[in-house]
Formats: C-alpha cells, sequence, structure tokens
C-alpha cells in the first residue's frame, strides 16, 4: 500500500473538514463477538449481576520503556504525574498547543521506567511522534487492535469485569479474600495458577476489574472466570452491548484529534501521520472551519485531570482557558416521541430519518450534531445511543454553561446536510428530535456510589 500523509491527503482534497466528511472509514469497530446472547441482556448483566467483557481485541497499546519513558509522557500529559508509582494506572490526557483536545487514553505504570498507554490511536501516535522526533533514551512498541494487526495475536489478553457481583466472581475465581485495592490501582491476582494483573475501574459506572496478562495464559484465565461466574449470574457482553457501556459512565470515546491548525509542530505531525489514521466526521455540524469541530479537555469532563504542576505542550493555552471555561459535558435524553417518529419514518414514504443502528447510533468515529436552544447552536452531541438499563436514547454532550442545567429543553439535529459521500450515509433528512439536559453520568450509582469512591 503507498504511504499518503494526512498533509498530502490534505493537499489533494483542499480541506481537512472535506477530507474527513467524507472518508470512508467507519465507527471504530470492536472485532469480537457482536453478541453472545442479546445486546439488551448483555447491558442489563452489568447493572444487575456481573458482565464479562473482551477488551483483548479493541485498544491499541503502546509499550514505552526506558529512562525516558516518564519524561516524554510528562511533557505531553496534562495530567500530574506527582507520586505515580507502580502499580497504578492513569486517564492520559494530551492536547495541542493552544489547549485542544488531542486525545485521552489509559495509561499503566507497570514496573519502573516501563509504561503502557492504551487507547484509540488519536493519542497513541502522538506520542509516538513526539517519541520518534527527539533524542529520548525511550524505546516503543505498539501493538495495534485486533482489526488491523497484520499478523499473531494481542501481547495482552483483557477481560473486563463489570457489575455488582463482579468482586464475587473474582473472589471465587482466585479462592481467597480481595485485597483493598484503591480507585485506579493494580492488583496481582493468581487465577488458574497464572498470575493476572488487575485494575480496579469500571467501565460502565459500575464495581470492576480490567484483568490482564500474557495473551498465552488468556484461554486458561477465561475459562477459570467464567467457571466462577456460574453460581454469580454472569453473562459474557459482546460488541454491541460493549459499545455502550460509556454511555452510562460518561466518557466519550472519540473526540476529533485537533491537529489540522496551521502550527509548524502541527505541519511536521500531519506529515508524519498517514491519512488512513484519521476517522471520518459524521453529523449535522457542518462548518467548513475545522476548529468548529475541536473540544477542550473541560468540554468534555477533564476538568479534574489537568494539574499546572509541570510543563507540557499546550499548558500556557488551558491556564487562559482554566478562568472560564465556556462548555460542558452534560447527557441528553433524547424525547421518546421523536424518536419514534424518527425511526418510523423508515417505513412509508421517503426519505426519513438517518436509520439508528441500535445500540450505539454512532456511524463515523467523530460524531457531531448540532445542539440547538431557540434555533441558535449553543453545542454538540457526541456519542450516541440506546440504553436498555434506563430504556432511553441518550448522547453524550458539550453545551454552554450557562444552559447546562438538567431539566433544560434542547434540540438534537440528527442527519447530515447535504448528505456526505461516507457509504455508511443513506439518503435521508434532517430530523430535529427534543432532548431534555441530565446529569453525566446519567445513571444514578455512577454518580453518586462509585464517583465518591
Amino acid at each position: 500500500m503507498t504511504f499518503e500523509s494526512l498533509a498530502a491527503a490534505i493537499e489533494r482534497v483542499g480541506n481537512p473538514v472535506d477530507l474527513l466528511r467524507n472518508s470512508p472509514a467507519r465507527a471504530h469497530t470492536f472485532p469480537v463477538v457482536p453478541e453472545f446472547t442479546n445486546w439488551r441482556s448483555e447491558q442489563r448483566a452489568w447493572a444487575e449481576s456481573c458482565a464479562l467483557l473482551d477488551q483483548s481485541h479493541h485498544m491499541v497499546d503502546l509499550f514505552l520503556k526506558g529512562p525516558d519513558a516518564l519524561t516524554v509522557l510528562t511533557g505531553l500529559g496534562v495530567n500530574s504525574f506527582a507520586g505515580f508509582g507502580v502499580g497504578k494506572a492513569k486517564q492520559f490526557v494530551a492536547v495541542n498547543p493552544d489547549g485542544q483536545l488531542i486525545g485521552d487514553a489509559i495509561l499503566f505504570h507497570l514496573e519502573e521506567e516501563v509504561f503502557d498507554l492504551v487507547g484509540h490511536p488519536m493519542v497513541i501516535d502522538w506520542v509516538l511522534f513526539h517519541v520518534e522526533r527527539a533524542n529520548y533514551e525511550v524505546t516503543a512498541e505498539r501493538d495495534e487492535n485486533s482489526a488491523v494487526r497484520t499478523s499473531g495475536p494481542p501481547k495482552f489478553y483483557r477481560y473486563e469485569l463489570q457489575g455488582p457481583k463482579a468482586a464475587a466472581v473474582l473472589q471465587q475465581a482466585t479462592g481467597r479474600p480481595l485485597p483493598e485495592t484503591k480507585f485506579f490501582n493494580m492488583a496481582d491476582f493468581s487465577i488458574a495458577s497464572r498470575t493476572v494483573r488487575g485494575l480496579r475501574h469500571g467501565m460502565a459506572g459500575q464495581p470492576g476489574f480490567e484483568l490482564f496478562g500474557p495473551w498465552e495464559e488468556g484461554e486458561a484465565v477465561l475459562d477459570a472466570l467464567l467457571a466462577a461466574g456460574q453460581d454469580h449470574g454472569l453473562v459474557r457482553a459482546g460488541a454491541k452491548a460493549y459499545s455502550t457501556a460509556n454511555l452510562e459512565s460518561g466518557w466519550v470515546p472519540a473526540p476529533i484529534p485537533a491537529i489540522f491548525d496551521d502550527a509548524p509542530l502541527l505541519n511536521e505531525y500531519r506529515e508524519w501521520l498517514p491519512a488512513v489514521a484519521i476517522g471520518a466526521i459524521g453529523g449535522s455540524v457542518d462548518s467548513s472551519d475545522i476548529s468548529d469541530y475541536y473540544l477542550t479537555p473541560y468540554d468534555i469532563g477533564y476538568d479534574r485531570n489537568i494539574k499546572f504542576d509541570h510543563e507540557f505542550v499546550g499548558r500556557a493555552a488551558l491556564e487562559e482557558l482554566a478562568k472560564n471555561p465556556p462548555r460542558t459535558k452534560v447527557t441528553l435524553v433524547w424525547n421518546d416521541d421523536d424518536v419514534t417518529a424518527a425511526m418510523g419514518s423508515l417505513l412509508g414514504d421517503g426519505p426519513g430519518a438517518k436509520y439508528f443502528d441500535l445500540p450505539k447510533i454512532r456511524y463515523a468515529l467523530h460524531q457531531e450534531d448540532q445542539v440547538l436552544l431557540n434555533g441558535e447552536q449553543i453545542g454538540i452531541s457526541l456519542d450516541c445511543g440506546y440504553i436498555a438499563n434506563e430504556r432511553a436514547m441518550v448522547s453524550l454532550a458539550t453545551i454552554a454553561k450557562e444552559h447546562a442545567a438538567p431539566g433544560t429543553e434542547v434540540v438534537v439535529v440528527w442527519g447530515e446536510q447535504p448528505n456526505s459521500a461516507k457509504p455508511q450515509v443513506e439518503e435521508h433528512r434532517l430530523w430535529e428530535i427534543r432532548a431534555t439536559v441530565a446529569p453525566v453520568p446519567y445513571v444514578q450509582f455512577a454518580r453518586t456510589d462509585y464517583r465518591s469512591r
């Protein structure tokens, strides 16, 4: 395959919006079984008993090793690294020189001078670019997700146990009481006579552990977890259910990376970055200015991650923005009648509304739909889908702070105008769907008990 840089692709097309709006790249897929039973029951499992989700295949790992590994990460992450010792993890967030979001990932501190950055490619690419362009004493090993890996299995298996019975399943699988483990800290377990590392956290706003270890040991560990789960109502969750877990916990998975501005560092980055690394824009936001699609960490709830106790790319811009961030993250609960009408428009004469591919209705990697109040755009609706546990269609959104009070009535514009050349976009018409502003996370347990820990 001939290499084309992102810079060359933009020059060929004319501007980044046209490139991304018409890209054939599809929304991120989870290369695991779509459903083991059905996605409604699998969603219910993490609220009522325990769901087992296979994370082995859909994220990229970037292993950094060496004396300068922490230096690289500290210089790019908005996070504080004070006290970030072995056995800890954090949600690593990176921005461009103007303080606009590049992306986020989970950073594991595995051993002294050994780190694993796990997430979507946006922030992985950004970190790897900086490793390769400077004379750091660090080695980088990239393990692609299984959808694009050219050969062989992943380096690690990863299994997520989620739900009120997750601790009971893990305790039975290990045969001993669980150690006290703080949120986003790791502990070692013995399962099926294999040493398993476990990160204490939750994908769906429920109690849980992410368990990982060498790929060749994964099948034995999985068998032991399934056997232990028989007594606790464990349900295996497939790709469809898993893709919606973030709607309950409030994590926005794929913001568009703010890498298109005319700055020397970003110009160099676009020359380095393959064009195929960038996903498509979808949704009713319809501006020819790519910056209108950008987000900041404050827009999507990363306020708590930002610490000005070190130098990092974008620090000065974020310090200024911190004085009065204009937008904040919310959940939008879509109106039942309007959703029903949109889905019903598929019947009879058309064109109707853009198709809802339940349960995750996002159809592009970077979904951005207009949020209106009295006909004026006040924000952007991002990741969207159906939560069976709440029997609601919702989206995660960022809107102007003055309109973010729970109960505020807004409108989400669903669809694209004009229809783009993306193959997943059929002939349709824009559809206005009323929505109500709600807290984020939307699920009360995640807002109260889970978050308070």
